[in-house]
């Protein structure tokens, strides 16, 4: 909002929106953050992880190379991943009282595409996005999740996903253009 209003010089208290922009930041990064998992935390009344944190350098909230986006990055690989595609959250540590199991959430997936390739770490990143793209239809469409068989779960075709697609990929091809190396996986 003060963006707007100052590119299109429009009016608006940008003072009390700057103060309470501060304020919001101060207390996520107070009760947001989980010192023992050295992750950002899916609500502040709890110690699980959501992947839905990914967004925090997408929005500019958080540097992609701050070392607790890092960690939560990792955390993320390590806890919500498996073989490339990223679950939402663990409802074992965040029970969410609906029946069945859940799939990998797409966006989720190329959210942490997007977060690896702004935090420099190009290989995995360029990995995780060419798993995905097998994971498209024959028309290259997605649904909103990707079932423990392969198969297409929720929503289809889910818009979500691919404008969460279309941004790691843009930014995954620029940064792969400019010729940045990408930093060696933590994991390796």
């Amino acid at each position: 909002t003060i963006r707007m209003s100052l590119f299109y010089s429009l009016p608006g208290d940008r003072l009390m929106w700057g103060d309470q922009r501060d304020k919001i930041y101060d207390q996520i990064m107070d009760k947001g953050w989980n010192p023992q998992r050295q992750a950002f935390r899916q609500h502040y009344d709890t110690d699980a992880l959501d992947a839905s944190n990914l967004l925090m350098p997408l929005v500019k909230f958080i540097s992609p190379t701050d070392p607790r986006m890092l960690s939560t990055i990792d955390a993320t690989l390590e806890s919500l991943t498996t073989d490339s595609l990223v679950y939402r959250y663990d409802p074992r540590e965040a029970p969410d009282g609906l029946a069945g199991a859940e799939g990998t959430f797409c966006s989720c997936t190329f959210w942490l595409v997007e977060c690896l390739t702004r935090a420099g770490r190009l290989h995995e990143a360029r990995l995780l996005f060419e798993k995905m793209l097998g994971y498209a239809n024959h028309v290259g469409l997605y649904a909103e999740e990707i079932g423990k068989h392969g198969e297409a779960l929720g929503n289809f075709p889910q818009a979500l996903t691919h404008l969460s697609l279309i941004s790691a990929g843009y930014n995954l091809n620029r940064a792969l253009d400019n010729g940045r190396a990408g930093a060696p996986s933590r994991r390796s």
